[in-house]
């Protein structure tokens, strides 16, 4: 049975993708196919390698992402994308799609014409470091001559590519949409943040039907996206919601198994 998983992004919030894994891993559920953005890009491409949960932990919790040795110098960003090759050299030792050991797609956005771009072969690391590149934070990031950013910004929740290949298909979604107060959409800033975060969830919230089991935490919506010091409560968080989840509604696995 082809099983396919859909990671969303969500910054720092990936990390509970991770504890997702953990609890995949002690269910006996493993994907075959996987489809990331930005956060979730990275998560993916790691897993597909093969690179236990206990090290993606571990390497989510040791890259420095804000140090001044990133600083982009004459771009468009405060960190420069490049600055973060060789952190994932050290996984993918061959460059490419094709040293994996699941199928895998991650999602850029095109910054000239704002089209998505699927990757699934070729050059691994770059388009795996664009799709995570979050806009006027990180640089654009440079393949074969044209230029991507976050995938999230066009689609924040790639099912699509499983669609045809995969029997079921999980997905992890980490960008919930509370109710706020209206008082804290005093300046305009505020209001478009608001917008984006509305559109974004919206069209990622209408493809949970197309997934046969969804992790939705709602309460990561308590963490910063880029909160570093919340590593360990976003992976808890991320393991004991697909716990829950699993424990409800898990069996379709085992019935497919049998």
């Amino acid at each position: 049975m082809n099983i396919g998983l859909v990671l969303s992004g969500g910054g720092v919030r990936g990390a509970a993708h991770i504890g997702a894994l953990k609890a995949f891993e002690e269910y006996g559920i493993t994907p075959t196919h996987v489809a990331g953005t930005s956060a979730g890009a990275i998560v993916g491409a790691l897993y597909a390698a093969n690179v236990s949960w206990s090290e993606i932990l571990h390497f989510f919790k040791s890259t420095s992402i804000f140090s001044t040795s990133r600083y982009a110098f004459n771009k468009p960003g405060f960190l420069d994308t490049e600055k973060f090759y060789d952190d994932f050299k050290a996984y993918f030792p061959e460059d490419n799609f094709k040293i994996l050991d699941k199928t895998l797609y991650v999602t850029a956005t095109n910054v000239a014409d704002g089209t998505l771009k699927i990757f699934s072969k070729g050059q691994l690391i770059k388009p795996v470091i664009a799709s995570a590149s979050f806009p006027g934070i990180f640089t654009p990031t440079e393949i074969n001559g044209s230029y991507y950013i976050d995938g999230g910004v066009v689609n924040n929740f790639p099912v699509e590519p499983l669609k045809k290949h995969c029997d079921k298909i999980i997905g992890v979604f980490l960008n919930p949409l509370d109710k706020i107060d209206i008082k804290s959409l005093k300046y305009s800033y505020r209001v478009v943040e608001r917008a984006v975060k509305i559109k974004t969830a919206t069209e990622s919230i209408a493809k949970f039907p197309s997934c046969d089991l969804v992790i939705y935490p709602k309460e990561i919506s308590n963490y910063a996206m880029f909160g570093m010091n919340n590593i360990d409560a976003l992976f808890d968080l991320g393991y004991n919601a697909t716990i829950k989840v699993l424990e409800e509604k898990g069996s379709i696995f085992i019935q497919d198994k049998t």
